[in-house]
């Protein structure tokens, strides 16, 4: 009986951990959506001329949203080879969870949230900076 409870528990905990990785494959999919759109608003004619800096600074943004990619790949490339290994605990090979799974899992979320918060800060600064300097077309008949 009380190996019944815990390979259920095994289970529960393998499904607890591969939730989370759905999770972040969810979350780096919106970041990529948002840097395809980024990147098109970088490289765009939409800005005002004669801004100081201004192609210093585009130039500084889009290396800077390369990096966090790179990152990004870095990490999921990481996250699908634990993803692969808690797949083959739970065919039922393996009667408990290994502590290190967790301990991995619980370093990868490290490793996510402060990617996605550098995402998400520079995000913020090139949204604040562009918002600021876009060509504004002024409506015909006004």
């Amino acid at each position: 009986m009380e190996n019944k409870n815990i390979t259920t528990d095994n289970g529960k905990k393998i499904a607890q951990l591969h939730w989370r990785i759905q999770q972040w494959k969810l979350q780096f999919q919106l970041m990529d959506n948002e840097i395809v759109f980024i990147k098109r608003l970088l490289d765009s004619n939409a800005f005002k001329p004669n801004i100081p800096n201004l192609f210093e600074r585009l130039q500084d943004y889009k290396t800077r949203v390369e990096e966090i990619n790179n990152r990004g790949e870095a990490i999921r490339t990481q996250i699908s080879l634990h993803e692969n290994n808690l797949g083959s605990m739970s065919g039922g090979k393996v009667s408990s969870i290994n502590q290190d799974n967790v301990k991995k899992n619980d370093s990868l979320q490290m490793e996510v949230d402060e990617c996605m918060g550098n995402y998400q800060n520079l995000k913020s600064e090139i949204f604040n900076y562009t918002g600021s300097i876009l060509i504004m077309n002024k409506q015909e008949g006004k």
